[in-house]
């Protein structure tokens, strides 16, 4: 009897736990989905702010948008309206994940922690800008500079409504997830598992990795592939100055076997 009580006594803070999660689940999907109404019903705005860089790229006065499905149309402003309303509510679900994951952590581990989440939505949005006024425009004139005539036909741009978004996603999300690497690197760097040497050394390393990494989220035109790989080299370079400067903070902070060896030794 004694066993089952002790059984029962370790399952119910895991209930709480779990009541607890699925109440912030709750919570954030009725954000999601609030966010969601209110971007389906400005859909047609949110597109028209979208199509501006492939507006641009065309010449003045032309270029159109099409759809090949009757449907088509309908389920785009559906898919604008879910990614404009993620957008929206992530402050939302970011802060009920924080809410839910502060109560565990000791005040030293929530001063680590609380810069990285303030930083990921930061950095997120400097990418998707990056993506969205400089290298979509750029990829776009790219792209469009295939027009023209062969053997005898015309080739034109006709860009259906549906393969636009998907690709002005791909390009946001790319470039908005990429520029998280440092908050990756300096949370493994906070925990202990790389060090400023270690990251140092692989530098060769990474830079094939992030050329490799622009080749792949990219469309296939060399110009937005550089524009994705140099700001992540220097994003990469300014974690390894943050994690030398913190490296050496702690050297020189009171307390540290480093900073009283000199001091034994005198």
């Amino acid at each position: 009897m004694a066993v089952i009580k002790d059984i029962d006594e370790t399952q119910a803070p895991l209930i709480d736990h779990l009541i607890e999660l699925r109440a912030r689940l709750v919570r954030c999907v009725a954000a999601l989905v609030v966010a969601f109404g209110i971007c389906l019903y400005f859909a047609d705005p949110i597109l028209g702010f979208l199509v501006q860089p492939l507006k641009s790229a065309f010449p003045e006065g032309e270029g159109q948008l099409i759809f090949t499905k009757l449907y088509e149309v309908f389920f785009v402003e559906l898919k604008v309206a879910l990614f404009a309303g993620f957008c929206l509510s992530f402050p939302i679900i970011a802060n009920q994940l924080w809410a839910f994951i502060a109560p565990g952590l000791y005040a030293r581990e929530k001063k680590a922690f609380l810069p990285f989440l303030l930083a990921t939505p930061v950095l997120f949005t400097m990418g998707a800008a990056l993506a969205y006024y400089v290298v979509m425009p750029t990829a776009f004139q790219w792209f469009l500079g295939f027009q023209g005539e062969a053997g005898g036909l015309k080739i034109e741009a006709l860009p259906t409504a549906n393969e636009y978004l998907g690709l002005v996603m791909q390009f946001i999300l790319a470039f908005g997830m990429s520029f998280l690497l440092p908050v990756l690197l300096l949370l493994l760097h906070r925990a202990g598992i790389v060090t400023h040497a270690q990251l140092s050394g692989a530098r060769r390393y990474v830079i094939v990795l992030v050329v490799t990494l622009a080749a792949i989220v990219t469309p296939p035109d060399p110009g937005s592939q550089l524009l994705l790989a140099v700001p992540l080299l220097f994003l990469f370079e300014s974690s390894l100055l943050v994690m030398k400067l913190t490296e050496r903070r702690r050297k020189e902070a009171p307390g540290s076997s480093e900073a009283e060896e000199p001091q034994s030794a005198s």
